[in-house]
């Protein structure tokens, strides 16, 4: 009984351990699944719904919506930069500041000097503008020139092919096909590459 009754307690305790063990690495097992779904609850809702309706895929319409705001930035900084500029323009600097007896014949000469300055910064842009829109208009009335000119060879062609298939589809009563059109085809061919 001492062999038997040793051998068993000791299997006993080696389950314990080793049961001990296991209940540990399930614990952190259930610890790290815890923290990936956000703590004790789980996923929150709107974390749930978040996961649910991101999408990774392949998104072309995102893409250009994403350019276009980029774009945009990119010239409303221009503009703003370029407004910097002209207020930098018109505004005096400190080196060139006159005594104080000069300082009122020259403010006068200022307001003058701005108003100029202001009208022909206007015109000027005014100008560059209407150029600008012009060429943008020119290069887009060419491009709907060229468009329509394919789309035109496109429909031509598409007859072409049309009438071509057509006559090689014709059957005579008995159902053989017309040679008459084959043969014209033919004749076309070899023809076609002399003349």
């Amino acid at each position: 009984m001492k062999k038997g009754g040793e051998n068993s307690e000791r299997n006993e305790d080696k389950g314990r351990k080793m049961g001990g063990q296991d209940v540990i690495k399930n614990k952190k097992k259930m610890k790290k699944n815890m923290q990936r779904l956000g703590g004790r609850g789980g996923l929150s809702l709107e974390a749930f719904a978040n996961a649910k309706t991101r999408n990774d895929n392949y998104n072309p319409a995102i893409i250009k919506k994403q350019r276009e705001f980029y774009r945009n930035a990119k010239y409303l900084q221009k503009y703003k930069r370029s407004l910097k500029q002209q207020q930098q323009l018109d505004a005096p600097s400190t080196s060139e500041r006159p005594a104080e007896g000069e300082n009122e014949i020259r403010e006068g000469d200022n307001d003058v000097n701005k108003n100029k300055r202001s009208k022909k910064n206007a015109r000027s842009l005014q100008e560059l503008y209407q150029k600008k829109h012009e060429e943008e208009e020119k290069a887009r009335m060419e491009r709907e020139a060229m468009i329509q000119a394919k789309k035109d060879e496109r429909q031509k062609a598409e007859a072409r092919r049309r009438a071509l298939k057509e006559k090689m589809l014709k059957k005579t009563k008995s159902g053989q096909p017309v040679m008459k059109y084959r043969i014209e085809h033919i004749l076309e061919t070899i023809q076609g590459p002399k003349s």
